[in-house]
């Protein structure tokens, strides 16, 4: 399996992209960002490219690639409607609509969030936002397009968020995950477990398009 992989440097990327350098079946790892990650591994590739709202100079770069996992994603606080609509639904769809027509038996798979609003007419900004960009993904000509809309994350093996009150947050919650894990099992999931999913849901599939947190942990096994 040959996978593109978006937002790499973030928690979910990086998790994700562990665990497809780590499985036997996939055979390379593209990373698509605006900058290099300096990481070095026999399976992994980088495409450096600046404007991430327009591919048509790389196109022959993005193919052939038999899943997408897309985990670029921006905190909406203090954002309007309008920017963050621009980094959400237009940055997204941008690669889909690219990826749709270069590889059509492409299984495409965006990292949403818990609470997402598929109706599009919510109180919440944000979840307005990624309902209408997970809504516009089923509408493109892909083998399949899922949504993963994970709530809390666990971040394991030295993973960290680039987001300063997230990593205070797991800082101070890290004593408490492994407990809150075995209470909760379905509400709190890993990173490496959101990177197992995304990986056995390209594989063979999931009966619905969209995966919430309790899907995410058993896709994951």
């Amino acid at each position: 399996m040959n996978v593109l992989l978006f937002g790499a440097t973030g928690m979910v990327g990086q998790g994700v992209l562990r665990e497809c350098l780590l499985a036997p079946d996939v055979e390379r790892v593209q990373i698509v960002g605006r900058s290099a990650t300096g990481q070095s591994h026999p399976k992994l590739r980088e495409l450096v490219h600046g404007d991430l709202w327009n591919y048509s100079s790389v196109e022959t770069q993005l193919t052939p690639f038999d899943a997408c996992f897309f985990c670029l994603g921006v905190a909406s606080a203090g954002m309007s409607e309008a920017d963050y609509t621009r980094l959400t639904y237009d940055l997204t769809l941008a690669a889909a609509r690219t990826l749709a027509r270069l590889n059509p038996a492409m299984t495409f798979i965006f990292v949403s969030g818990m609470g997402t609003d598929s109706s599009e007419q919510g109180g919440l900004m944000w979840a307005r936002v990624k309902g209408r960009t997970e809504n516009a993904l089923q509408r493109l000509r892909f083998k399949a397009a899922y949504a993963f809309r994970p709530g809390l994350i666990q971040p394991l093996h030295g993973i960290t968020s680039r987001t300063p009150s997230y990593r205070l947050f797991y800082s101070a919650a890290a004593p408490l995950m492994p407990l809150a894990r075995r209470l909760f099992p379905n509400t709190i999931v890993t990173t490496e477990q959101v990177g197992k999913a995304m990986l056995n849901v390209a594989r063979r599939g999931w009966p619905t398009a969209i995966l919430e947190q309790r899907d995410i942990a058993h896709a994951s096994a």
